[in-house]
C-alpha cells in the first residue's frame, strides 16, 4: 500500500476534500502509452496542484460552492490533464449545475400522479427538447483518496447521495491503480455498521455497473501476467478487497448477483495460485474467504436452477444447515404464516438463573428466543382463537385476553414523515364507543398490529407511527408498515377491509433489542467470564491493570465548588491516591458517605462489573452521582492515548434519566452531555438533547462539507418526491370522502355508459348549468342530487352519540386537578425525542388548506357534515331541500356506507348494462368507476413512495451519522433502556468504556446485553431487584422461563460479589419496619431519620384502615377502581391540608389507572391544587413526607393482581418519609404470606383497624375515629367537634369548630356585630366585628346655623357640613317656588309644569324652563298623538314629534291579514305590498317534504312516481303530471274487521267500514252516498271520505278559475296536497303557484341584470358619493352582496335616488345665502336622519312622504338661489310674495298637493322678477345674448360684485381694466384671472374657463362629451 498510494507528507493538501481538479469530481485520467505512463506504484509522480491560493481563499471557494456560486468564473483547472475534454470545464459550474438544473430537471419530469386530462391545473410543464441534462458532479482520483481518510460511515453517505458514482464506475477501462483504488473506497464504505440502506445503494450501483463486469474481471487477469515483483506484492491486499465486495454483493443481492459475480469468481482462484507460485505470500484467511463465496455462490446458483432463488428478498440459509435447530440469528423477527395458524410451541429455554450457560452462543439465543416469543406469543393465540370464533355472530362485542381487534380496517393513504412513508388507516370506531382515548393503551406508538384480509392467510404487519388524539376518536391512526409489508401494499386499494388486531407490547424496542442480539458477535460480548459462565470473581477494570491515581478533592467538596475542579485542577495541583490502595482514599466523613456507601464507590470504581443494591431511601442516585464525579474527575486514567470514551449512563424511565443528568450537571458544569430520550420535563436538560444539539449552528458549520453536500441533496429529493406524494395521496383520500365529480371519472367510463349518463331525465338547459358546476349529474344519478338531498351547511351540531357523550364528558373537568394520563406516561417513554413528528403550524394550515381546495375541486359532495365549503349542489340556498335532521344524517351514512362497499360489478356484467339510469339505486353504486380511478391513481403514487422511502433512509442514516459525531465528542451518554436500544448501533461505534445502568434490576436482560459493546471495560450496575422488576407480556415466560430475572438480579443469585446500601435515609422507623425483615434482612435507619417531628392530626405516624367494601372492574381495559377508598383518601387529604401541612408534602399512591381517575373527580383543583396523585409503579424513585396509599383490591374471590408481587408491595410501601397511611381489603391481602407478615407487623404495633384515629392538636384528649369519609363531618374543620373557643382580639370568641389551622387567628374574621362604643353620645359600631368602625351614622336632632331649621344629622357630622331638607321658602323670577332642599342652592331652571302652545299648534305641558326655549325656536317635543289615517286604512301609530308634524309618519304596525298565494294569511306588519310568506311549506310529496319557507319556490321532486296498481302505473318523476289513468276497480283487500274495502284498487283503503260504519259512509253529501256499490276516497290530509265519483267531478271541476289555489277539502276546507289519486290536478295547482312565487321572488338571472343596473346607477352619482360618502360605500357593499332579493334591490333602487337627491339638494346650498345655508340644513338632516333608518323596504306611505318633503325642499332651495341671484331686487311686492311662499315651504306641517300646485303657481308669477339666472334678465334674454356672441363656454366672468363681462379669442385675461358698473378691476394678466374675480357659469353653464389646465388638458365638460 505504500506504493499505491501517496504518503501524507509527499502531498501537502488542504483539509477540505472538494477541491477542483481530479480530487473533485472529475473522471480518473484516461489509459496513456506505457511510455509516457508512469508506473502505478509511484502516483506522486503526478504533479501536484501549484499552491496559488492561500488557505483562507480556499476555505471561501468551498463556501461558494456550498451555495451554489462560483467565485472565480475564470479559473480552470491546473491538474495537468489538458487533453481531457472534462477537465477544461469549471468545476464551480458543475456544482452551479448540480444545484440549480438539477431541481429544475425533477420539477420537469416528475409529474403528478394525477396529470392525466382530469388535472390539467396541477400538471407540470413538460420539459424542452433543447435542454441540457444537469451536469454530474464526477468522482475523480484525488477526491477518492480523501475519502480514505475518513471514516466508513462518512464514506458510504458521500457515495450513496453522488449521482457521480453511477458515471464512475460506468466507465470499461481504468488504470489498475485506479481500480484498485475505487476498491478501497468501496471497502471501506461497505465495512461501516449502521448504513445498511446507503451500502445496499452503493452495491446495487455496483452489481449493474461494468467496473464489476469488465474492469475488475480485467484487473484480475492483469494480476496473472504482472511482471514487476514489487506490485505483485501489493495485490493480495487489493484481492482481498475484492472478495469482501464479493460476499457483500451476494449477501445483499443472492438472486441478482449470482450470474454477475460467476465470471469473477472463477478468475480469482487461479490469480491466487499464480501469485503464490510467483512467491507472493497468499493469507490463509483469505483463501478461506474465497472458498465460503464460491460454496456460496454455487449454492445459489442450484436454487436458481431449481426455481427458488427469484427474489433479493430471501433471506440466506447457508448451505448444510437443515435439519438443525434453527438458527436464531436467521430467525425472522416478525411472526411467520406457521407461527400464526399452528399452534405449535416454539424451542425455548429459560434464562438460568442458578447457574453458568453452556456457552455464548447458547445464552445469546436463549434470550433472543424468549424476548421473541415474549412478544409473538399474545398474537399468536389472539390470532387463532379469533379464528376459532370467526362466526360468532357476537364477535365485536367479544373480548379477547391477548389482543385488541379492529374492524373493516381500511388503509386510506400514504403519507409523508421525516421517517419515511406511513400510512393512514381508519378503522370502525362503533365497538370503542366505551374507549376512553386520552387514557387507553390502544394503539401507543410503536405497538404492533397486525392486519390480514383473507383470515390471516396473508397479513401485514405494521407498528403505530403517531398517535394523535383527534384523530383516534375518529378511528384514523397512523401506521408504519415493515419491509416486508411495504412490497404488498402496491396492491393493497382503499376499499380493501381489513380486520386488524393489536398487542400491547412495544414493538419497536422488542425489534431493535433481537436485531442487536442477532448481530453481535459472541466474542464482542464484555465480562463473559461474569455474565456467561458465572465466575464469581471480578477483575478490575482493564485500564486499571498497572494501577491509576485519582484526585478525591471534588467529592469532599458541595456541589458548587466541586463544579469548578476540573479548572482549578489545571491551575493548582491537588493530591491523587492509588485508587486500588483504600487505606489512602479520603474518610467516608470527607466525602459525606456512610459505611455502606463507602464500600459501594470504592467498589465500583475498582471493579470491572459492580453490582449495587440499594433498598429505598439509601441513596442509590447520591451514590451513582459520585461514581461520575470520581470518573470525570479522572478521566485521564481510563481514556488511554487521549482518544474520548464517553460514559454511558443507561435509565429505565425518563424522570431517573433526568434525575441523574441533572446531578452530573449540578455537581460537573461545564461537562459535555448528551440525553437520547424521551421529552425532559427539565429545562436544565433541554439544551442537552440530541435534536438542540443537532441544530446548533457551530455543529453545522464544522460538520464535513461531504455530509452537509449529501443532506442537500436528499432534502431536495424529499420535497420533490414528498410534494407529489402528499397531492396524489390527497387526491386517493378524497376519494373516500364523497362522491367525486363525474368529469373525473370520465376517463374511465366507456362512451355508452357516458353518453347514458349524461342524457339523462334531465333538460337541455338544466345540464348546461350542471356542467358549469352549480351541480353534478353524478349526485343526480346517485340518487343524492338537489331533488332528493343536500346538506345543511348551517348545521354544524354533533350528530353521533360518540360526540355527544365525548362533549358531556368534557364538561365541569376544567376545575379537578391535573393527573397525567398513563397513556401519556407510557408514550412519553416510549417516543424519542427525535422522533416526534413536529410540524410548523403555520404549514399545517397550509396543507389544510390546500387540501380544502383540492377535494372542493374533485368532489360534488363530502361526508363532512361541518364543513364550511358547500360541495357542489348546496350552492344555492334558494333553491335547495332542507332535511330533516335524521334524514340528513341517513343520507349521509348511507354514501359513507356505499362507498365503504366491497361488492362491485364485474367488467362483464358492467359491459351488459346499456341505460345507466335503469340500474336501481344500490346496483349504481357497484360500477367499477371509482376504483379504476382509485387503482389508477394508487399506481401513479407508487414511483413516489418509493423515492420518498428511499431519501427518508438516507436521511436517517446520515442523521445517525450527525449523531454519532455529536456522541463521539460527549463526556457522558444518557439514554433510556429504548434510546439505547433504538441507538445500539451508534453506541457499537462509539464504544462507550464505562456504563452505568440506572433501575438496573428494572431492565430486561436482553436490554441490558444490547447496550454493552466490545469496547466497554467496565460496567456498573446500580438498583434494587426487590422492588420493581422487568415486565413481560407473557406470564408463562415471566415465572416459568425467567424472563422477569434482569441481569442484575440473576447476578447476584448466581453469587456475582456485590454491595448492599444498607442504611436508609428516608422513612422514620415505623415505616422502615415494614420492609424489615420482611423484605429486607439488614436495613438499618441512618440518625437522621429518628429526628422527624410525629404527623400532626392523627395518633400514630402509620396506619391502615381495613375495610370490605367491594371492587369495580372499568368496562374497557383491566384495572379496577373502588369508590369507598377513593372518597376516604380524599376527605383524610384534605383533613392533612388543614393541620396546615403543604400540598407539596402529600402524595396519594394507587395500585390501579381505574382508581387514579376516580380520585381525580373528587379532587377539585381549588382545594386540592399541588397535591400529587400517582400510579405505585410511576412512583419508583419518588419520595414524600406523607404517603396516601389505596390498594383498590377487595372481592370475594381473593383476587389480588398486582398485590401480590412483593416488588411492587416494597415500592408501595416505601415511599414515605414521615407518615404513611393506607386502606384496603386487608382480610383478603392476609392469604398473601408476605402481607400476613406485615399485617401481624402493624397489629403489634396498633397500626391496623377499620377506624384511624384523629386527634386534635387544640384539645390532645379527644379523639375522632374515622372509618368512612361521611366520618371526616364529625371534624368539618380538621380540629375536633368541639368550639374553638378561642378569644379573639375583639373580645369575641371563635364561632368555628375546632381548627387546627390559623391557630393565632390572624386571618379570622369574626362575624359577630361589633360593640364599640364610636361617639360620645355612648352610640355602638353597627358594622360586623372583622370590618373597621366608620364614623357614627346615627341620626340626632340638630339645629342648622344657617336657617334655623331642626334637623335629624347623622351624629358623627357638624351641623355646618349638614345640607338642611326642609323645603326651600325662596320664589324664583318666574313666580314658582324653588324645588330644592333649604340647604342647597335655589334651582336655576324651574321645573314646574305649564301649559304652552308649541310651535305644531298642540298644547302640551312642558316645564317653565323650555318656555324660554319655544320662544327662541328650540325645539320640544310634541307628544300628542298622529291623528293622520295612513294610505292603507290604519290610524297612523305616531306623535306629533316622532311623526315630525304630519311630514314623516310612522310605519303602520297592524297585522296585514291580506290573503296569500299559498292560502295562508300575511302575518307581517301592514306595508301596502305583502312579502312571501315566512311559514313552513306545507308541500310534501311520498318521497320527501318542502322544508324551506312557504313564499320561496319549491324544488320539484326528480324520483320516480309511485302511483300504481296492478292495472296502471305512472312512469313519469313525481313532480310531473301522471300519465296513467285513474283506476275504478273495486278493492279486494280485507278491513281489521273482516269486512271488504269499500275503496278502490290501488288506493289507501277508506278507514271506515260500509258494516260497522253503515251511518258515517252512507251519510249523504254529494247525493250517491246510499247506492250499494259506491266507492269512497279518503282524503290523507283530512282523512274524510267521499263518493269517487262526485268527488272526482269536484277535482276537475273547473269553474273556480278567477283565484289561483289548491281544491279544498268540501267539508273541513283543508287543502287537497297528498292523494295521489289527483296528483295531476294538484301538480298542476302547484305549477301555477311557483310561476307566481317565482315572478314573486324573481327570476336569478334578472336579479342579477337588476342587480348590475343599480351598480351602473350608483356609479353614475358623483354628487352622492361627494356628499353622502358613509351611505353611497354602504349602498355599494349592499350591491356587491351575493343573492340579493327582489325586496333588497327594490329597497337599494329607493335608497339610491333619495339619496342622489338629498346629495344634489346639499351641492345646492351653496347657491344660496349663507345666513339661510343653516336653516334648510337642519331640515335637509331631518330628511337624512329619516332617511337613514334601518328597513327592510319602503311601504307605499313612506315613499310618499319623503317624495314630497323632498319636493317642498327642492322648491325651497330653488326660491332662496333665485333670491340671492336677483340680490337688491327682492323688495315691495315681489317680498311679499316670496315671504308668502316661504311660509308654505318652511312650514311644520305637511306639503300638500294643493300647496305644491299654489307654489308653482306663485313660482311662475316671479319668473319675470327672479329669474333663475340671477342676472337680472329672463332666460330668454341670456340666451339670446350668448348667442349673438358665438363664443364658446368659458368666456364668462364676473366681477367681486356680480357684474358680467366677457373675454373673447381664447378666453384667457391678458389686461386689466375696471368695471363700468362699480369700478372694480377685472381681467388679468398673462392668461390668469384676477384673484377676486371668478367664472360666471350662470351664463353658458360652463365648469372651468376657457383658459385653465383643467380646459387645456380636458376640454370642456361638454365640449368633451359631444367629441365622444
Amino acid at each position: 500500500m505504500e506504493g499505491c498510494r501517496p504518503r501524507p507528507e509527499a502531498w501537502p493538501r488542504n483539509s477540505h476534500a472538494n477541491h477542483r481538479g481530479a480530487g473533485d469530481g472529475e473522471l480518473p485520467p484516461r489509459p496513456r502509452n506505457p511510455a509516457n505512463n508512469p508506473p502505478a506504484t509511484d502516483p506522486p509522480r503526478r504533479q501536484p496542484r501549484a499552491n496559488n491560493h492561500p488557505g483562507h481563499h480556499r476555505q471561501r471557494e468551498e463556501r461558494f460552492r456550498a451555495m451554489g456560486r462560483n467565485p472565480h468564473q475564470g479559473r480552470r483547472s491546473q491538474e495537468g490533464h489538458s487533453g481531457e475534454e472534462a477537465r477544461n470545464q469549471r468545476p464551480s459550474q458543475e456544482n452551479d449545475g448540480r444545484w440549480r438544473n438539477v431541481n429544475l430537471q425533477e420539477g420537469r419530469n416528475h409529474r403528478a400522479p394525477w396529470s392525466g386530462e382530469n388535472f390539467q391545473q396541477w400538471r407540470a410543464s413538460p420539459q424542452k427538447p433543447s435542454e441540457q441534462p444537469p451536469q454530474v458532479k464526477k468522482l475523480g482520483y484525488k477526491f477518492l483518496e480523501s475519502l480514505l481518510q475518513k471514516e466508513p460511515s462518512e464514506v458510504v453517505i458521500t457515495l450513496a447521495t453522488s449521482e457521480g458514482l453511477k458515471e464512475l464506475l460506468s466507465h470499461s477501462s481504468m488504470k489498475p491503480s485506479f481500480i484498485e483504488l475505487i476498491c478501497q473506497v468501496l471497502q471501506k464504505a461497505c465495512s461501516s455498521r449502521m448504513h445498511r440502506q446507503s451500502i445496499q445503494h452503493v452495491l446495487g450501483v455496483l452489481k449493474n455497473s461494468k467496473f464489476l463486469k469488465v474492469c475488475l474481471p480485467a484487473y484480475v487477469v492483469g494480476t496473472i501476467t504482472q511482471p514487476t515483483r514489487d506490485i505483485r506484492n501489493q495485490y493480495p491486499q487489493h484481492i482481498g478487497n475484492i472478495i469482501f465486495l464479493l460476499q457483500e454483493l451476494v449477501s445483499v443481492f443472492p438472486a441478482s448477483s449470482v450470474q454477475e459475480t460467476s465470471m469473477l469468481i472463477s478468475l480469482l482462484p487461479t490469480s491466487l495460485n499464480t501469485l503464490r507460485a510467483s512467491g507472493v505470500d497468499i493469507k490463509e484467511e483469505m483463501e478461506k474467504n474465497l472458498e465460503e463465496v464460491q460454496t456460496l455462490i454455487e449454492y445459489l446458483q442450484e436454487k436458481r436452477r431449481e426455481g427458488t432463488l427469484r427474489a433479493d428478498t430471501c433471506t440466506l440459509v447457508p448451505p448444510g444447515a437443515k435439519g438443525q435447530i434453527e438458527n436464531y440469528r436467521t430467525m425472522p423477527i416478525y411472526p411467520t404464516y406457521n407461527e400464526v395458524h399452528l399452534d405449535q410451541r416454539p424451542f425455548l429455554r429459560p434464562n438460568i438463573i442458578s447457574g453458568k450457560y453452556e456457552s455464548t452462543a447458547v445464552y445469546l439465543d436463549t434470550h433472543f428466543r424468549l424476548l421473541r416469543e415474549d412478544f409473538v406469543r399474545p398474537l399468536r393465540e389472539g390470532i387463532l382463537e379469533l379464528l376459532q370464533n370467526f362466526e360468532d355472530q357476537c364477535l365485536r362485542k367479544r373480548k379477547f385476553d391477548d389482543i385488541r381487534i379492529y374492524f373493516d380496517t381500511r388503509i386510506i393513504t400514504p403519507m409523508c414523515s421525516p421517517s419515511g412513508i406511513v400510512y393512514k388507516v381508519q378503522f370502525d370506531t362503533k365497538p370503542l364507543k366505551f374507549v376512553r382515548w386520552q387514557n387507553s393503551k390502544r394503539l401507543l406508538y410503536g405497538s404492533l398490529v397486525c392486519m390480514s384480509k383473507d383470515n390471516f392467510e396473508t397479513f401485514l404487519f405494521a407498528t403505530v407511527s403517531n398517535r394523535e388524539l383527534e384523530d383516534l376518536c375518529k378511528g384514523i391512526v397512523q401506521l408504519s408498515f415493515n419491509e416486508q409489508s411495504q412490497q404488498l401494499l402496491a396492491e393493497v386499494q382503499p376499499s380493501d377491509s381489513f380486520l386488524m388486531v393489536e398487542t400491547t407490547a412495544y414493538f419497536e424496542a422488542y425489534r431493535h433489542v433481537l436485531e442487536g442480539l442477532q448481530e453481535v458477535e459472541e466474542g464482542d460480548i464484555p465480562f463473559q467470564q461474569n455474565i456467561v459462565e458465572c465466575n464469581s470473581h471480578v477483575k478490575r477494570p482493564h485500564y486499571l491493570i498497572f494501577g491509576g491515581r485519582y484526585d478525591f478533592t471534588p467529592l469532599t467538596k458541595t456541589p458548587s465548588a466541586a463544579a469548578d475542579s476540573p479548572k482549578n485542577a489545571k491551575v493548582l495541583q491537588r493530591p491523587t491516591v492509588n485508587v486500588l490502595d483504600f487505606s489512602h482514599w479520603p474518610s467516608k466523613e470527607a466525602l459525606k458517605l456512610d459505611d455502606s456507601q463507602m464500600e459501594a464507590l470504592q467498589f465500583a470504581l475498582t471493579r470491572e462489573l459492580a453490582i449495587i443494591q440499594g433498598p429505598p431511601g439509601t441513596g442509590k442516585t447520591y451514590v451513582g452521582l459520585k461514581i461520575v464525579q470520581a470518573l470525570l474527575t479522572n478521566k485521564s486514567v481510563w481514556q488511554v492515548n487521549n482518544q474520548k470514551f464517553p460514559i454511558l449512563v443507561v435509565c429505565y424511565t425518563n424522570h431517573a434519566l433526568d434525575q441523574f443528568l441533572e446531578g452530573i450537571y449540578r455537581s460537573l458544569h461545564g461537562v459535555g452531555i448528551v440525553r437520547v430520550g424521551g421529552r425532559s420535563n427539565s429545562e436544565v436538560l433541554r439544551q442537552f438533547t440530541l435534536r438542540e444539539l443537532r441544530n446548533n449552528r457551530e455543529f453545522r458549520r464544522d460538520l464535513s462539507m461531504n455530509l452537509r453536500r449529501a443532506y442537500m441533496n436528499i432534502v431536495t429529493e424529499m420535497k420533490a418526491s414528498g410534494e407529489g406524494l402528499r397531492i396524489g395521496a390527497k387526491t386517493l383520500e378524497c376519494t373516500m370522502q364523497g362522491v367525486l365529480r363525474e368529469q373525473f371519472l370520465q376517463k374511465y367510463i366507456s362512451p355508452r355508459h357516458w353518453d347514458s349518463l349524461t342524457n339523462g331525465p334531465m333538460q337541455e338547459m338544466e345540464w348546461t348549468t350542471f356542467q358549469f358546476g352549480k351541480y353534478s349529474m353524478m349526485l343526480e344519478w346517485l340518487g343524492l342530487g338537489v331533488g332528493s338531498f343536500v346538506q345543511n351547511t348551517a348545521s354544524v351540531e354533533p350528530e353521533n352519540t360518540a360526540q355527544a357523550e365525548e362533549l358531556e364528558g368534557e364538561d365541569g373537568e376544567e376545575s379537578l386537578i391535573d393527573i397525567a394520563e398513563e397513556a401519556d406516561l407510557i408514550q412519553a417513554d416510549r417516543v424519542i425525542e427525535e422522533e416526534e413528528v413536529m410540524r410548523p403550524q403555520r404549514r399545517k394550515k397550509d396543507e389544510k388548506g390546500a387540501d380544502k381546495e383540492l377535494a372542493k375541486m374533485l368532489l360534488a359532495m363530502t361526508l363532512d357534515q361541518n364543513s364550511p365549503e358547500p360541495a357542489a349542489g348546496q350552492e344555492q340556498a334558494t333553491e335547495k331541500w332542507e332535511i330533516q335532521r335524521s334524514r340528513r344524517k341517513k343520507m349521509r351514512n348511507k354514501m359513507k356506507n356505499e362507498l365503504r362497499k366491497l361488492n362491485t360489478m364485474t367488467e362483464a356484467e358492467a359491459n351488459e348494462i346499456q341505460d345507466v339510469w335503469q340500474l336501481d339505486l344500490n346496483s349504481r353504486w357497484q360500477l367499477l368507476w371509482l376504483q379504476m380511478y382509485q387503482a389508477d391513481t394508487r399506481q401513479r403514487i407508487l414511483q413516489y413512495e418509493c423515492q420518498y422511502r428511499t431519501s427518508a433512509k438516507k436521511m436517517a442514516e446520515l442523521r445517525l451519522q450527525e449523531d454519532l459525531c455529536i456522541l463521539k465528542d460527549a463526556q457522558v451518554i444518557g439514554m433510556t433502556t429504548t434510546g439505547a436500544a433504538k441507538y445500539r448501533q451508534i453506541l457499537q461505534e462509539v464504544r462507550p468504556v464505562i456504563v452505568i445502568v440506572e433501575e438496573a434490576a428494572e431492565v430486561l436482560e436482553a436490554h441490558t446485553i444490547a447496550t454493552l459493546s466490545k469496547a466497554c471495560q467496565h460496567l456498573i450496575l446500580i438498583g434494587d431487584h426487590q422492588q420493581l422488576r422487568p415486565s413481560a407480556n407473557v406470564y408463562d415466560l415471566a415465572k416459568n422461563f425467567n424472563l422477569e430475572v434482569s441481569l442484575f438480579e440473576r447476578l447476584v443469585k448466581v453469587n456475582i460479589p456485590f454491595v448492599r446500601l444498607n442504611y436508609q435515609h428516608r422513612m422514620r422507623p415505623e415505616i422502615a419496619r415494614l420492609l424489615t425483615p420482611h423484605i429486607y434482612q439488614d436495613l438499618e435507619n441512618h440518625p437522621s431519620v429518628l429526628k422527624y417531628e410525629k404527623i400532626k392530626g392523627v395518633s400514630s405516624n402509620l396506619f391502615f384502615v381495613e375495610h370490605s367494601f367491594p371492587e369495580q372492574e372499568i368496562q374497557e381495559g383491566r384495572s379496577h377502581q373502588n369508590w369507598h377508598e377513593a372518597h376516604f383518601l380524599v376527605e383524610l387529604c384534605k383533613y392533612f391540608l388543614c393541620q396546615e401541612y403543604l400540598p407539596s408534602q402529600i402524595t396519594i399512591l394507587t395500585t390501579y389507572t381505574g382508581q387514579l381517575f376516580c380520585l381525580r373527580k373528587l379532587m377539585p383543583a381549588k382545594t386540592f391544587a399541588g397535591i400529587k396523585v400517582h400510579v405505585v409503579d410511576k412512583y419508583q424513585g419518588e419520595e414524600n413526607d406523607i404517603i396516601l396509599l389505596s390498594l383498590v383490591r377487595s372481592n370475594q374471590e381473593g383476587k389480588m393482581g398486582f398485590l401480590q408481587i412483593p416488588n411492587r408491595i416494597c415500592v408501595a410501601l416505601s415511599r414515605a418519609k414521615k407518615g404513611m397511611y393506607c386502606i384496603g381489603n386487608m382480610q383478603m391481602l392476609a392469604r398473601e404470606p408476605l402481607w400476613s407478615k406485615i399485617m401481624h407487623t402493624l397489629r403489634e404495633n396498633e397500626q391496623l383497624g377499620p377506624s384511624l384515629r384523629l386527634c386534635c392538636q387544640n384539645h390532645p384528649d379527644t379523639h375522632t375515629s374515622v372509618s368512612t369519609a361521611s366520618d371526616f363531618q364529625k371534624v368539618p374543620e380538621g380540629g375536633c367537634s368541639l368550639p374553638c373557643e378561642f378569644r379573639l382580639g375583639c373580645g369575641h370568641v371563635c364561632t368555628r369548630a375546632c381548627h387546627p389551622y390559623d391557630s393565632s387567628h390572624k386571618e379570622f374574621q369574626c362575624m359577630k356585630p361589633c360593640q364599640k362604643v364610636i361617639c360620645q353620645d355612648g352610640h355602638r359600631c353597627p358594622l360586623v366585628c372583622f370590618q373597621e368602625c366608620q364614623p357614627c351614622q346615627v341620626k340626632v336632632p340638630k339645629t342648622i346655623l344657617l336657617c334655623g331649621h331642626k334637623q335629624m344629622v347623622p351624629c358623627s357630622k357638624p351641623e355646618s357640613e349638614f345640607c338642611c331638607q326642609e323645603p326651600c321658602p325662596k320664589v324664583l323670577r318666574c313666580g314658582h317656588r324653588c324645588s330644592n332642599p333649604c340647604g342647597d342652592f335655589c334651582v336655576r331652571l324651574c321645573s314646574e309644569k305649564v301649559t304652552v302652545k308649541l310651535k305644531c299648534g298642540h298644547s302640551q305641558q312642558v316645564k317653565c324652563c323650555n318656555v324660554e326655549d319655544i320662544k327662541y325656536g328650540l325645539p320640544v317635543k310634541c307628544t300628542t298623538k298622529c291623528d293622520a289615517i295612513l294610505e292603507c286604512g290604519h290610524p297612523c301609530p305616531g306623535s306629533c314629534h316622532s311623526c315630525f308634524e304630519g311630514r314623516f309618519h310612522e310605519r303602520c304596525q297592524q297585522p296585514c291579514k291580506c290573503l296569500l298565494i299559498c292560502a295562508h294569511k300575511c302575518q307581517e306588519p301592514c306595508t301596502g305590498e305583502c312579502p312571501p310568506c315566512q311559514r313552513m311549506c306545507q308541500n310534501r310529496c311520498v318521497h320527501s317534504q318542502c322544508k324551506k319557507k312557504c313564499g320561496q319556490p319549491c324544488s320539484p321532486c326528480v324520483e320516480p312516481c309511485v302511483w300504481r296498481c296492478q292495472h296502471y302505473q305512472c312512469t313519469r318523476l313525481c313532480s310531473e303530471p301522471c300519465n296513467r289513468p285513474a283506476c275504478y276497480v273495486p278493492c279486494t283487500k280485507l278491513l281489521g274487521c273482516g269486512h271488504p274495502c269499500i275503496g278502490l284498487c290501488g288506493e289507501p283503503c277508506p278507514r271506515k267500514c260500509r258494516v260497522c260504519h253503515q251511518d258515517e259512509v252512507t251519510q249523504i253529501f254529494f247525493g250517491s252516498e246510499d247506492e250499494p256499490d259506491a266507492r269512497f276516497v279518503q282524503l290523507e290530509d283530512c282523512s274524510h271520505i267521499f263518493e269517487v265519483q262526485a268527488l272526482d267531478r269536484y277535482m276537475n271541476d273547473q269553474d273556480d278559475k278567477v283565484a289561483i289555489r289548491l281544491k279544498v277539502c268540501p267539508v273541513c276546507q283543508v287543502p287537497i296536497r297528498k292523494n295521489l289519486r289527483y296528483g295531476t290536478i294538484i301538480k298542476r295547482r302547484l305549477e301555477e303557484i311557483e310561476v307566481v312565487k317565482s315572478r314573486i321572488q324573481g327570476c336569478a338571472e334578472e336579479l342579477a341584470a337588476s342587480q348590475e343596473q343599480l351598480k351602473a346607477l350608483l356609479e353614475s352619482k358623483h354628487v352622492f358619493q361627494e356628499q353622502l360618502s358613509v351611505n353611497f360605500q354602504m349602498l355599494s357593499e349592499k350591491l356587491a352582496q351575493k343573492n340579493l332579493s327582489v325586496k333588497d334591490l327594490g329597497l337599494v333602487e329607493n335608497c339610491i335616488h333619495f339619496y342622489d337627491h338629498l346629495a344634489n339638494l346639499y351641492e345646492s346650498l351653496k347657491k344660496v345665502h349663507v345666513s339661510e345655508q343653516e336653516r334648510v340644513r337642519a331640515r335637509l338632516e331631518q330628511v337624512y336622519k329619516w332617511l337613514a333608518k334601518k328597513r327592510l323596504s319602503f311601504s307605499s306611505q313612506e315613499r310618499s312622504d319623503l317624495q314630497q318633503e323632498i319636493q317642498r325642499l327642492t322648491y325651497l332651495v330653488n326660491l332662496l338661489t333665485r333670491c340671492r341671484m336677483a340680490e337688491g331686487k327682492v323688495r315691495g311686492g315681489v317680498a311679499e310674495e316670496v315671504s308668502s311662499i316661504r311660509d308654505i315651504l318652511e312650514g311644520t306641517c305637511k306639503f300638500t298637493q294643493e300647496d305644491e300646485q299654489l307654489v308653482q303657481k306663485k313660482l311662475d308669477a316671479l319668473k319675470t322678477t327672479l329669474p333663475c339666472s340671477g342676472l337680472g334678465i329672463s332666460e330668454e334674454e341670456r340666451v339670446q345674448i350668448v348667442n349673438a356672441l358665438g363664443l364658446s363656454r368659458g368666456h364668462w366672468f364676473k366681477c367681486p360684485n356680480g357684474h358680467i363681462y366677457v373675454i373673447s379669442e381664447c378666453g384667457g385675461a391678458m389686461e386689466r381694466a375696471t368695471c363700468p358698473d362699480c369700478q372694480e378691476v377685472i381681467g388679468g394678466e398673462n392668461h390668469t384671472l384676477e384673484s377676486s374675480n371668478q367664472l360666471a357659469s350662470e351664463m353658458d353653464g360652463a365648469q372651468h374657463p376657457a383658459w385653465s389646465d383643467t380646459a387645456n388638458n380636458l376640454m370642456n365638460f361638454e365640449e368633451l362629451r359631444r367629441m365622444i
